[in-house]
């Protein structure tokens, strides 16, 4: 701290060129805390379930493989749960692919275990009594114009009629809201009576594809999953329990690699930022070359030179990476309001943001070591001779 004041008055030397340079490590840091919430979130999800008052059963070996409808008895009869609903997924698109929105096959009583919803009772009593009855949530509504009582063709993708026809046409009974803002995602969603998909489709009746649960104390979640998963213990039908965000972690998951995408991203984020910073430092130190011989003449060791250079190069980008971390956790507190559990997102906490800090002090240090090695072996005499 004893020559602070020469590290900042360097490193504010132009302040146009250090000011564009702090917003560009900004940006690296504001991408990677919110690409590393996404990574931690999906590497954490299913650790633990304690705590949790809704569970996702699905197969061991993933989503695309079925369950069999003979279970739900035997999930009925697992001690802590209150409700078991079926639930398949579906796939269909609205008019164009474009138009793809998540839609689900649901048993009647699938509202007894999802409370992130808010649906009347008249059209909660008319789904459970309308054989291919839907739901939509309100967002989902309000762009396509859709009311109640209108007929809604889908286009499946995957399951097919039995008389070969990929329209699936629903009466919609219902429009629901989401219990909570956080929970604002699940109104672009459309559900649809199970029965009604099992009996129509061209294959694999009497399957489902996850079961969802719901536990009369959460904190003995961890113990009650267990027990759904001893069920098929050695089965041709493994089952893993998991939470309602693990479940989606797990179902996007299967569409890509996040972990890889992640890191793909942040490698050539800052390896850029390298070169940037590199270059506006070496920029800095010849342009000062006189002056470092100045302090060299006043008394500055090698050694001192060396270090004040490492410490403008590491001032630069902590101070862009720290307001760059401190957007990012802004930034992804908003997206957890506006998307719920619909994209797992961690809290920028302390384990990323320890990520983070030694990642500015190397970059800092990579950056700044060449310029300071130059300016430590940077001879008076030629320096001040300006050769």
């Amino acid at each position: 701290m004893k020559y602070f004041h020469l590290v900042w008055s360097a490193l504010m030397r132009r302040k146009t060129r250090t000011l564009f340079t702090m917003f560009s490590v900004l940006a690296a840091f504001l991408l990677f805390g919110m690409l590393d919430s996404v990574r931690t979130s999906f590497a954490d999800a299913g650790h633990s379930v304690s705590g949790a008052h809704q569970l996702i059963t699905m197969s061991k070996l993933g989503l695309g493989n079925q369950l069999p409808l003979s279970l739900q008895s035997r999930l009925e009869a697992v001690p802590g749960l209150t409700a078991v609903a079926r639930v398949s997924w579906f796939g269909g698109i609205y008019q164009d692919p474009k138009n793809f929105f998540p839609n689900e096959a649901v048993s009647a009583n699938y509202f007894a275990v999802q409370d992130a919803v808010v649906l009347p009772p008249d059209q909660l009593k008319a789904f459970q009594s309308t054989r291919d009855g839907a739901v939509v949530g309100a967002t989902l509504a309000k762009r396509f114009g859709w009311k109640v009582g209108q007929q809604i063709p889908l286009e499946a993708t995957i399951w097919p009629q039995k008389d070969g026809s990929n329209t699936w046409t629903f009466k919609l009974v219902g429009i629901f809201h989401a219990r909570d803002a956080s929970e604002k995602s699940i109104e672009g969603v459309m559900f649809f009576r199970w029965k009604y998909f099992d009996e129509a489709r061209q294959f694999a009746q009497g399957s489902v594809g996850w079961y969802q649960t719901r536990v009369a104390n959460p904190e003995h979640a961890d113990q009650v999953a267990t027990a759904i998963d001893a069920l098929s213990k050695n089965s041709d039908h493994e089952t893993k329990t998991v939470t309602a965000n693990a479940f989606t972690a797990s179902f996007i998951s299967q569409l890509a690699n996040i972990g890889l995408i992640v890191g793909a991203i942040m490698a050539a984020v800052f390896f850029t930022l390298i070169l940037l910073t590199g270059n506006t430092m070496a920029q800095a130190v010849r342009e000062r070359i006189p002056e470092l011989a100045v302090l060299k003449t006043i008394g500055f060791s090698n050694r001192s030179v060396l270090l004040l250079v490492l410490a403008e190069a590491v001032l630069l980008v902590v101070i862009g990476g720290v307001a760059g971390m401190l957007l990012a956790a802004g930034v992804v507190g908003g997206l957890k309001a506006a998307l719920g559990s619909q994209l797992p997102m961690a809290p920028v906490g302390g384990s990323i943001w320890g990520e983070a800090l030694i990642l500015m002090i190397l970059i800092g240090v990579v950056v700044g070591v060449l310029p300071a090695l130059r300016g430590m072996r940077l001879k008076i005499v030629d320096a001040l001779a300006g050769r």
